[in-house]
């Protein structure tokens, strides 16, 4: 088995995870937590956000709403709308093969994501569960005023004087981003043609490169180094690397194709199973199916209801008992939905 491509898709959800994760305390920070009150605002804020980032193809809107989850910023029936309402790469799939079924798809998903969002926080209390707490950051002096300092800091003096005063740290990450960039520009990371895929991650190659030329010794270290790599990003590297390679070799050890085929009145529960897997491929089995006619459209929103991409995976790192949670709820809802709408004849 080579664990190269592997790795490397870990890998780049590694890096989005980090650069989404220090965009969102970036931005709170700079705005002097304006920007985490607004997004906090209201419930129905926070349902219609997170399902228009999930809705987006992809699972880049998945993983910045794990972002703002992690933070703090969205609730559990948030995170849960948007896990809704994520497609993951299959959506390109859907569009070049139906075009018409999978915006409908996407819209009724985003609908969806709303709904049930605001279903889940509804039932939450009732059943007494306790999400896990918000990965606040330390409320210090400095923390508090550091605000001020980012906001007040974008003339390139700030940037000459932390280069002339160049630590270790800062000195690691320029390197790592950088050479990250680079890998990205020749094809070695990440897509191996242009596209929006690879304009979006030099861009970010380049937002956190300026976020880490311009931050305070006291936030790079306090707030990038101690707080979002040692405390999140190892595990969500694990957690990823691990599994992709159990997906990848289960997906070689057991033919799901041959499996639905022969138990094709299970098909519907099947689809709601396998949308359980943090991982797009599977997904596009039924993708397929649905696209030669040989299953119906409560089948294909049920595992898209459910499944989520990569998405999940970043979560897995922070807390594994939120992240089954979440997918208890998509189960249920998923089976509830797609379950109605086959007996109903579609």
């Amino acid at each position: 088995m080579d664990l190269f491509p592997i790795f490397i898709h870990a890998l780049l959800i590694t890096v989005f995870v980090f650069v989404m994760m220090l965009l969102v305390d970036f931005v709170d920070a700079a705005s002097k937590r304006r920007v985490s009150a607004a997004i906090k605002g209201g419930p129905w804020r926070q349902y219609t956000l997170a399902s228009f980032l999930g809705s987006t193809p992809g699972c880049l809107g998945a993983f910045m709403n794990v972002s703002l989850y992690v933070h703090g910023l969205i609730s559990f029936g948030a995170i849960v709308g948007g896990m809704i309402a994520t497609s993951g790469d299959e959506a390109f799939v859907m569009l070049s093969q139906f075009p018409g079924t999978a915006l409908g798809l996407f819209l009724l998903l985003f609908v969806m994501g709303i709904f049930f969002a605001w279903i889940s926080d509804r039932i939450v209390p009732v059943l007494g569960i306790v999400p896990c707490e918000s990965c606040a950051d330390l409320q210090c002096e400095e923390c508090l005023t550091e605000g001020e300092k980012i906001g007040s800091a974008f003339r390139p003096g700030h940037i000459l004087d932390n280069m002339r005063a160049l630590s270790f740290t800062r000195f690691l990450l320029l390197l790592l981003i950088v050479s990250f960039f680079v890998m990205v520009l020749s094809g070695i990371v990440g897509p191996s043609t242009w596209g929006w895929k690879r304009v979006t991650f030099l861009s970010l190659s380049v937002c956190t490169l300026y976020i880490v030329l311009l931050s305070s010794e006291h936030y790079l270290q306090s707030h990038i180094w101690e707080h979002i790599i040692r405390k999140h990003l190892f595990r969500v590297f694990l957690w990823s690397f691990g599994a992709l390679l159990f997906v990848h070799w289960g997906l070689a050890f057991w033919n799901l194709d041959a499996f639905i085929q022969e138990h094709m009145v299970w098909v519907l529960f099947t689809a709601a199973l396998i949308g359980m897997i943090p991982e797009s491929g599977p997904h596009l089995v039924f993708v397929m199916m649905y696209a030669q006619g040989l299953i119906p459209f409560s089948v294909l929103l049920t595992t898209s209801f459910i499944q989520d991409g990569h998405g999940m995976l970043p979560l897995l790192s922070y807390s594994l008992r939120d992240s089954i949670l979440i997918k208890t709820f998509n189960l249920v809802f998923g089976l509830l939905t797609g379950g109605i709408l086959f007996a109903a004849g579609f």
